[in-house]
């Protein structure tokens, strides 16, 4: 009990119709917030006194919930990473939508844990990862999980991918011998990496292989590299294709990786956590083809379907290896035949977590709310939009591309003539930083072929021709004005 008072202490307001009413200003304020982004600057730097304000020490006492949110709109919402806005092209990352921020909201509300257990959530999950299914040509008997991104996704697939190709029983047994191959391209997301080295593998059991010209897997050096193993006394056991690489959006070729697993016998893994979820559209679908002959591909959804983070999921073709490769059932977690606790499958068997929030519900709303074919349809123009900013830069001396454009990815630099590599790798990377900090947008960058590279990933809904034109004419001034 409360000493100052004699009323039942709980978390819930003390004022209902206060607190619904500070809700209701949230609500219209986010609207205003998400309607209104072009207006407001897309990403600045934090000054010292906010920044001080988040070394307070720890509150032990109450707060009045309005005084709350007045810190939040002055400390929190001006300072964003800038991701919901259209000019946003640094990381790869999708842009949002009110129906999953509602999605994300009714999920707090209801507050479920998608462990396991008989309820509508557990539903719900179900049948958004029947569509995923749908969508990237897998069979009804595949099974999946939604996990927090790309990064858990391809950990819980190459996880299942090492236990089945092993050879002997890993779970009981463990390591016997640390000699198990990964194969992916010198592209591959480092995410990856870790997860060999997490499953016990080390760096050294994840072979990057070389690519060609246009940054795909060389198919001939990744033949050679598994024969070597082989003959060298390793145990080759997966090859992980790419459907989309995180620096120029290079598709590796998926039918070819597939027929060397199929003739090796091994697992075939795609990380699409960029590009799988464009098998939506129209115009890139037949560029994923062979993606539905994998053993089991990740996906992320808070990127090129633009769900609130986080949201990512895994599809395993062998339903039974995916489960036989997490499934634990003490007594406390045991199966009823009736009630909260009964039913088959239960997703904390599919995976590491068991307490998991109900990320499914944005995707259902959204989906249900704008259909597939939007979201392909979006997806599509992103690449149109790509191959626009392609050709303003072709068209333009002073500017070239340096790797060819991959799905939505553009990697160019500004190149006046004259100037050492040395030199205009300096210079491009200031025309970034310059871009970044007058807020005019936020480009990426990477090195490639030790060329510093400007990089853009368009993956926003809002994203118009116009903005390309404002970075085009933005980097040729910057440029100008350095090297004057």
């Amino acid at each position: 009990m409360n000493e100052q008072s004699n009323t039942f202490e709980t978390l819930d307001p003390q004022d209902w119709e206060q607190s619904k009413a500070l809700m209701h200003q949230m609500v219209d304020d986010a609207f205003d917030y998400t309607k209104n982004v072009r207006d407001r600057k897309i990403w600045q730097e934090i000054p010292e006194h906010i920044l001080n304000t988040f070394k307070t020490p720890l509150p032990q006492q109450p707060s009045n919930a309005e005084a709350v949110y007045k810190e939040l709109q002055e400390t929190v919402l001006p300072y964003p990473m800038g991701n919901i806005h259209p000019r946003f092209w640094a990381w790869y990352m999708g842009s949002g939508t009110i129906s999953g921020v509602m999605g994300d909201f009714w999920a707090s509300i209801l507050n479920p844990n998608l462990g396991g257990g008989n309820h509508a959530a557990h539903k719900v999950e179900e049948q958004v990862i029947s569509w995923i299914k749908e969508i990237i040509d897998f069979p009804k008997s595949a099974s999946g999980l939604l996990v927090s991104g790309g990064s858990m996704a391809n950990y819980a697939a190459l996880a299942v991918a090492r236990n089945v190709k092993a050879g002997y029983d890993i779970r009981a047994e463990g390591l016997k011998e640390n000699n198990l191959v990964f194969y992916a391209s010198t592209e591959i997301h480092s995410c990856n990496t870790k997860a060999v080295e997490l499953l016990g593998l080390g760096t050294k059991g994840l072979k990057k292989i070389k690519v060609n010209d246009d940054y795909t897997i060389n198919i001939d050096a990744l033949k050679q590299q598994i024969q070597e193993d082989k003959a060298n006394g390793l145990q080759p056991i997966c090859i992980i294709g790419s459907s989309g690489t995180v620096n120029t959006g290079a598709i590796d070729n998926l039918n070819a990786i597939a027929n060397i697993c199929k003739d090796e016998n091994l697992w075939f893994h795609v990380d699409g956590a960029i590009g799988a979820i464009a098998m939506l559209s129209d115009k890139v679908k037949p560029q994923l083809n062979g993606i539905e002959r994998a053993d089991s591909v990740a996906l992320d959804l808070h990127k090129w379907l633009h769900m609130p983070f986080e949201v990512g999921c895994v599809m395993i073709k062998d339903s039974v290896e995916h489960r036989n490769t997490f499934s634990l059932i003490p007594e406390y977690l045991a199966k009823n035949t009736r009630g909260l606790a009964s039913g088959d499958d239960w997703f904390s068997e599919y995976g590491l977590q068991l307490s998991r929030r109900f990320r499914a519900l944005k995707v259902w709303m959204s989906l249900k709310e704008h259909g597939s074919d939007r979201f392909g349809r979006m997806i599509s123009r992103n690449v149109e939009q790509a191959h626009y900013l392609g050709a303003l830069i072709n068209n333009n001396k002073d500017l070239e591309l340096i790797a060819p454009i991959g799905l939505d990815i553009v990697c160019f630099r500004y190149n006046p003539g004259g100037l050492t590599l040395e030199a205009l790798n300096i210079l491009n990377k200031e025309i970034k930083l310059q871009i970044e900090e007058r807020a005019i947008a936020l480009p990426g960058y990477t090195t490639l072929n030790n060329k510093y590279c400007i990089r853009c990933a368009i993956s926003s809904h809002r994203v118009t021709n116009e903005d390309f034109d404002v970075l085009i004419k933005s980097i040729l001034n910057i440029g100008l004005e350095l090297i004057s």
